[in-house]
């Protein structure tokens, strides 16, 4: 049996998921993070992009972020996430209309503010659809 981690996956709302992984691949700010059990601690921020899990039976499952702070200890890895959803039930078109929608509120900025809203949102919405058609690519 191979060595694993546990891995908790939790947003604001809800657990999405709890179990043994022997591999985690995580968004971070400066790249992909790759997370193996015993692991160095680690403490860091996400952006918004795919977690990828596999588990001690070999299967990967995938979840979308928003974003958030990934906990590493040597044998828990945390994922706090201000919104996560499994990547099978992520829609492609709500999100090809959110990254539409967040273009045009760029091209229409009345403020700083809303201009950086709008960065925000587009990067969200691009993330998502790239997660959609990584997992889509997979099967």
């Amino acid at each position: 049996m191979a060595m694993t981690i546990h891995l908790d996956i939790v947003s604001a709302e809800q657990e999405i998921w709890s179990g043994s992984a022997t591999m985690v691949f995580a968004p971070g700010e400066m790249g992909e993070l790759g997370i193996a059990p015993r692991h160095t601690p680690l403490l860091t921020r996400l952006k918004a992009g795919e977690v990828r899990v596999k588990d001690d039976h070999d299967k990967e499952e995938s979840f979308f972020i928003s974003g958030g702070i990934l906990e590493i200890q040597p044998h828990v890895v945390t994922v706090l996430a201000d919104t996560a959803v499994r990547a099978d039930d992520l829609d492609e078109a709500a999100a090809i209309q959110a990254k539409q929608r967040a273009e045009e509120h760029m091209a229409d900025k009345k403020s700083e503010m809303d201009l950086a809203k709008a960065r925000a949102e587009l990067a969200e919405a691009a993330a998502m659809i790239e997660t959609i058609r990584k997992v889509r690519d997979r099967k």
